[in-house]
């Protein structure tokens, strides 16, 4: 279940997040014909994995929820969890999304991407969203319940749109050298520069969505005791993991992107791009990680439920 979940996840963060990044840190041509990256491709396959992963995760609900074996889940119990629960109607959400996104997915690449790229991060963004259904954000009930909900999902498009633009980022980075121009690196370093804007956007509805979620799932009670139970070891691990990526991101900014500006005028590039490639494969491990960590808090208690 940890595995699945963490496969889901991770699916459906990179379709949310690339196209993203694409509307927002490239221009018009590059997002089209494959350009900087093959858009068309990663979203379809992307959104065709996390249809799998979904179909898997539903299964794997229904056999835990009715305590036997996966192989020995029927399809009446399947059904019973589509119609009757609110996971069954946040999937049944998802794979609608999911089948917009496909649709939309094999248009990219023509004179009308961004509007096609658009739709695939609005129909991602929706199947993304849907999770917070299958987590402790759906635990709550009322206004208390409904807040956590929201910051759930806020939490969740924020951790996408920063995850998918670590992977476009590096996509763009991690090229042959041959086709490390400077025009090329001059795109790149455009896009390195709009991601430090919506960065900063992205780390402030993290945290605040965070606060939120912690004050709900742990207490202000519970805190001194998080070292003692396996959430609080694994809830504080994420959130020393999530120090180490501002600390990169805010290495990124504020020095290797400035570098390689710089680099680029003096037609130097080798040690700049040397630098960005080795903090994105940090960033991008300690994202990974976290997801990991997420995936594996979502299958425990947390305080507040004990």
């Amino acid at each position: 279940m940890i595995g699945i979940r963490f496969a889901l996840y991770a699916s459906l963060m990179l379709l949310f997040g690339m196209p993203l990044f694409a509307l927002y840190a490239l221009k018009g041509e590059e997002r089209a014909h494959g350009q900087m990256l093959p858009f068309r491709g990663l979203a379809i396959g992307l959104a065709l994995l996390a249809t799998g992963l979904s179909a898997l995760s539903l299964v794997m609900m229904t056999a835990s929820m009715a305590g036997v074996p996966l192989l020995e889940t029927d399809s009446a119990s399947v059904s019973m969890m589509i119609s009757e629960t609110p996971m069954g109607h946040a999937w049944v959400a998802r794979m609608a999304a999911l089948l917009l996104t496909v649709s939309c997915a094999v248009a990219i690449g023509g004179r009308r991407s961004s509007t096609w790229l658009a739709l695939v991060s609005i129909g991602s963004a929706i199947a993304l969203g849907s999770l917070a259904w299958t987590g402790h954000g759906a635990a709550s009930e009322g206004t208390a319940g409904t807040r956590q909900l929201i910051a759930d999902i806020v939490h969740l498009l924020a951790a996408g749109a920063w995850i998918g633009a670590l992977a476009a980022l590096a996509s763009i980075l991690f090229r042959a050298s041959a086709a490390m121009t400077n025009d090329r690196l001059r795109i790149t370093h455009r896009a390195l520069d709009r991601f430090s804007v919506i960065g900063t956007v992205v780390v402030a509805l993290i945290v605040v969505s965070g606060l939120v979620n912690s004050y709900m799932l742990v207490g202000p009670a519970h805190i001194l005791s998080l070292p003692s139970t396996l959430y609080g070891q694994l809830l504080m691990a994420k959130l020393a993991l999530f120090g180490v990526m501002l600390g990169l991101a805010a290495a990124n900014r504020f020095r290797h992107t400035p570098t390689l500006d710089r680099a680029i005028d003096r037609n130097e590039t080798s040690k700049a791009v040397a630098a960005l490639r080795r903090s994105l494969i940090f960033e991008m491990g300690a994202a990974l990680t976290i997801l990991g960590l997420v995936a594996w808090l979502g299958t425990l208690q947390p305080p507040m439920a004990m």
